[in-house]
């Protein structure tokens, strides 16, 4: 097997969604995503603590475009802040990612340890998120409701965008999903 190849964590996290898919979670080994990449088990664990992390690869970079757009939008108050963040955050996930995006949450949604490191991961978005809202001046209170609001406007547009048959991007569908949450924020309007 070929040492030091560029790529190796994407690498290994596509031959675990490839053996998770095939013979599921629980039955699939590290052993097997190393052989499957083309690498040692000793690789895997040069990037990964477990199997469970390899679905988790690049959280830092998914919570840094948020930060990112919460800390490029123009003024205005919580809420807008972060639906331009959100907005802005759809670029990361192109229509490249969707496939791939399908198969992580097919084998997250068949697993509950899963299922709760998915939660951790997205409240620590949250965190992130209003930390970034409260560096602009946004009081603690606003900064964490329009930041937890914002958590669960992206998880309701990335569940329809990796649903079967649907051909929006990830943009469009959050555009949608923060309509809906204006709507039940200001009934009036």
């Amino acid at each position: 097997m070929a040492r030091w190849q560029p790529g190796a964590p994407e690498r290994l996290q596509a031959a675990a969604l490839k053996r998770f898919a095939e013979q599921g979670y629980d039955g699939t080994t590290v052993a097997e995503i190393a052989a499957t990449a083309g690498l040692t088990e000793r690789t895997f664990f040069r990037y990964f603590a477990d199997k469970r992390e390899v679905l988790f690869y690049g959280r830092e970079a998914f919570e840094r475009v948020f930060i990112d757009g919460i800390e490029k939008a123009e003024d205005g108050n919580a809420l807008s802040i972060v639906a331009q963040a959100l907005l802005r955050a759809g670029d990361f996930f192109g229509d490249d990612r969707r496939e791939r995006s399908r198969a992580r949450q097919a084998v997250i949604a068949s697993d509950p340890s899963l299922q709760e490191r998915e939660l951790l991961k997205l409240s620590a978005l949250a965190e992130s998120m209003a930390g970034a809202l409260r560096a602009r001046g946004i009081n603690a209170t606003a900064a964490t409701l329009a930041a937890e609001s914002g958590v669960a406007a992206f998880r309701v547009a990335f569940t329809s965008w990796i649903a079967d048959g649907e051909r929006r991007s990830l943009a469009e569908c959050q555009e949608e999903a923060l309509v809906e949450l204006r709507a039940l924020l200001d009934p009036a309007s």
